[in-house]
């Protein structure tokens, strides 16, 4: 490395020949002040201010400082005072920085600002450690920070609002290349439609299209139109064009939204226009189980679907059961079972907000059990049918309670009418939906 200390020295001049960029030999562009050179057994040390610009020969590395320190030929350089780092794909800035030719390594310290110049991401922190690509060493740059870094890691693809970053924290933080990152120690993720957070993250937004959180129960919060929570012992996530388009959450998750709360060993959220249209749970472990103010569903594995925000349908499949509120007087639950059970809804009002259960249906032993109320009983009639298809179809909104019940199959059934002559407890008007008198098919086998 001698010659690239003495190049360092005496050339004051353009740009040479173009050399292999593995090595950086160093050309001075400008001093403010005359440079010393002293001579040593290891090689020669450089000493110069005033500014100093410096290129190194057949690169686009430019680097600028208000006074440099260059010992043994070349081999570690130190640059002091509004450093300045250019190449093809970096700009970097910080107080001070040092160059090891050995690695191809550059060091930032204190007030670090760095921007990839291809996609615009950028970095803040104290500390910084840049590594070149080196033929045999690494294909590729890579950054490892700590300190605490923010990370803005630009997303270019149409969903992001306005294109909007990533805003990434951690305690530290490796990147390789331009799509991929590692984060450790209490990490945020954060956009205006989500944050997370965990104790680790891993993301390669490129050709892999996915990430994941862990550690420290890691929890997404989606903050669009239809705010949501998941929450798990890991969160992968899924994206496209750089776009979070699913997470999936496993090891006892927990999702919840504006009107359900959903456990089970495993929940995946899919995300359309940044808000919910489709959520999942199955598993073992934790045998997923949905419930609202008015439903709880319970099964081997439940589908929810909501396109455009709204419930539009819930499968339960697996030895599932559907129960509604408990009855305000008797405390008792109206319920449907089967192998398979499905919910449709529909808008609950005329402006579409809201909404309304729709249609009920078991498949595969089926049972369903319901509390009929009528006028002037204090207490309601009990109804318990099965079959191998029960179909309960709900009166459309405004009206409330069911319209009609259809079983087909081999039906066998029951209903208990209350006792005559019993005072009424309440107004059979003010009883909850599903408690009005209703048309019950459930003998007749089907329409």
């Amino acid at each position: 490395m001698k010659s690239a200390a003495l190049t360092l020295v005496l050339a004051v001049v353009a740009p040479g020949p173009a050399e292999a960029q593995d090595e950086c030999i160093f050309r001075i562009e400008h001093i403010g002040n005359q440079g010393t050179a002293q001579e040593t057994p290891a090689g020669t040390n450089y000493f110069a201010g005033g500014g100093v610009r410096l290129f190194c020969q057949g690169t686009s590395i430019r680097m600028t400082s208000d006074s440099v320190a260059s010992y043994r030929g070349g081999d570690i350089t130190h640059f002091i005072g509004t450093v300045r780092y250019r190449d093809s794909a970096m700009a970097l800035d910080a107080d001070t920085g040092t160059w090891f030719q050995d690695g191809a390594r550059w060091e930032a310290r204190g007030n670090v600002f760095t921007r990839n110049l291809e996609t615009g991401s950028t970095l803040t922190g104290p500390s910084l450690d840049y590594f070149r690509p080196q033929t045999g060493v690494r294909d590729e740059a890579s950054i490892y920070a700590v300190g605490r870094p923010t990370i803005l890691y630009a997303v270019a693809d149409s969903a992001a609002p306005a294109g909007e970053p990533y805003v990434i924290v951690a305690d530290r933080v490796r990147m390789l290349g331009d799509d991929r990152i590692w984060a450790g120690g209490a990490v945020t993720i954060d956009r205006s439609d989500f944050s997370g957070r965990s104790d680790s993250l891993w993301l390669d937004a490129g050709a892999g299209n996915r990430g994941a959180l862990i550690g420290g129960r890691p929890a997404i919060e989606g903050k669009g139109t239809e705010p949501y929570t998941l929450t798990g012992e890991r969160i992968d996530l899924e994206l496209e064009d750089k776009a979070l388009r699913r997470v999936i959450a496993s090891d006892s998750a927990h999702a919840v939204n504006d009107e359900w709360d959903l456990r089970g060993d495993t929940v995946a959220v899919r995300l359309q226009d940044e808000r919910p249209d489709h959520i999942d749970s199955w598993g073992s472990g934790v045998r997923p189980l949905a419930e609202s103010d008015d439903y709880r569903v319970a099964a081997d594995s439940l589908a929810l679907e909501f396109p455009g925000g709204r419930l539009s349908a819930l499968h339960a499949i697996g030895t599932a059961m559907l129960e509604t509120a408990p009855d305000s007087v008797t405390g008792e639950p109206d319920w449907i079972a089967g192998d398979t059970v499905l919910a449709t809804f529909a808008s609950g009002d005329s402006a579409g907000g809201g909404t309304a259960l729709e249609r009920l249906e078991a498949h595969a032993d089926a049972r369903s059990f319901r509390q009929i109320w009528s006028p002037g009983t204090g207490r309601p009639g009990l109804n318990y049918v099965v079959g191998e298809v029960i179909i309960i179809t709900m009166k459309l909104p405004p009206e409330e309670g069911v319209d009609r019940v259809d079983v087909h199959g081999q039906v066998q059934g029951v209903q208990l009418e209350p006792a005559a002559g019993l005072p009424p407890d309440d107004d059979p008007a003010t009883r909850p939906p599903g408690n009005q008198p209703a048309k019950d098919d459930s003998t007749g086998g089907g329409p």
